[in-house]
């Protein structure tokens, strides 16, 4: 069973007046995508950081432009953190330190304890079963799925065609309702 969060304001719906409302209406979300992606907390909040940071160049640009402006430039900064991990796990880490799944943050408030546990037992399946995906299913998934972006928004993203994401997503929601099934 996935986890599914409140319903969330659709970003393409009302398209804030400044960037920093903006930038404070898409956090936690870009958040949540960037943890997912690069597994580690602090991580994820120095890409989040970053990625608001950049945006501050763009501050001139259409606000109908900052959603997909915003999401491509976070992708491409999760990646470019994966790609030096996985350089220093190479070359200057001992094999011990090279599980990144070792330690999950679970700062979920939930109203219960058991409902709480509940949460984090599901989410952490879900969070397992994304990882197993290729990286443009994942961020496909993410994207149209998590973030409730539309598909030409996820495209600009992405950098790949509507077709592409469509594509992607039909794949990793094959493949997530596979490996959830698994786990009942």
């Amino acid at each position: 069973m996935l986890v599914t969060s409140p319903p969330l304001t659709n970003p393409t719906d009302a398209v804030p007046t400044s960037l920093d409302a903006f930038l404070a209406s898409i956090g936690s979300r870009a958040f949540r995508f960037a943890e997912a992606g690069l597994r580690q907390r602090e991580d994820a909040l120095d890409a989040v950081q970053d990625a608001m940071e950049r945006m501050l160049g763009y501050r001139d640009h259409p606000a109908s432009e900052w959603t997909p402006l915003f999401w491509s430039i976070l992708r491409r900064r999760i990646i470019d953190l994966q790609r030096r991990r996985s350089f220093r796990l190479k070359f200057w880490a001992p094999q011990a330190e090279q599980d990144p799944d070792s330690t999950i943050d679970w700062a979920d408030h939930a109203p219960g304890p058991a409902e709480q546990h509940q949460q984090q037992v599901q989410y952490a399946h879900l969070v397992q079963a994304l990882r197993r995906l290729p990286a443009r299913q994942r961020e496909a998934f993410s994207l149209r799925v998590l973030q409730e972006l539309d598909v030409a928004t996820t495209a600009k993203a992405m950098g790949c065609s509507e077709g592409s994401v469509k594509t992607h997503l039909s794949r990793a929601r094959d493949a997530l309702m596979q490996q959830l099934e698994e786990v009942r």
